[in-house]
Order: C-alpha cells, then structure tokens, then sequence
C-alpha cells in the first residue's frame, strides 16, 4: 500500500487547533501538530468536506477523511455515485451518503 503525505487539511498546515477550542496553544488533533498527514494513495481531494478537513458547517473534523482533507480512492471507479451524484452528501439528511460512503465515487 502506498502512502503519501501531505499538509493537514483541518489546521492548513499550522499543527495548532483551528478553532481555538481548548486553548490558543492547543495542537491539532489530526495531525498532533506534526503539520502534515498521511494517506494511501491513489487519494483525491475529499467532496464531502471539499477538501478542508472539516465537517460541513460544524467545528468538527470531516467524518469522511478524518480530517485530512483525502480520500483514499483504491476500490473505487471513476464512476460518480448514482446516489449522490457525486457530492458525497444524502439528500435528505445532509450526512454522507451510505452508498458511496462520502467519497462520490462507487466501487467496482
């Protein structure tokens, strides 16, 4: 399994708490303030969170990448999810979709 690493999405790359929650000095609880992550790669860009790492409109990490911002897209096709379309998100409720399980993409 190949893996790669890269800059923490949920504190850009700072090592510190994004949000500031418990203290100013706090480090990040992706990345331990490491400022970078590790995936298994073949990974694209999460499009549940987009990207960021962080859960949709709360101050929470992403519950797709855990965080990291990549999805390890390994089992997966290049097909878009019929479910979501692709976006990742249930249409009804705003959480991941079951069916492709966040990433947008279903598997073979």
């Amino acid at each position: 399994m190949d893996t790669k690493k890269g800059e923490c999405a949920f504190c850009s790359g700072t090592g510190k708490d994004p949000f500031s929650l418990l203290s100013e000095i706090s480090v990040c609880q992706v990345c331990f303030g490491r400022q970078e992550v590790e995936f298994s790669e073949p990974a694209l860009a999460c499009v549940f969170c987009k990207g960021s790492g962080v859960y949709p409109g709360k101050r929470l990490t992403c519950t797709v990448c855990s965080g990291k911002g990549m999805v390890s897209v390994r089992n997966c096709t290049k097909a878009e999810c019929p479910v979501c379309e692709g976006n990742g998100t249930a249409v009804d409720s705003g959480l991941p979709c079951l069916k492709c399980k966040g990433r947008g993409l279903v598997s073979k």
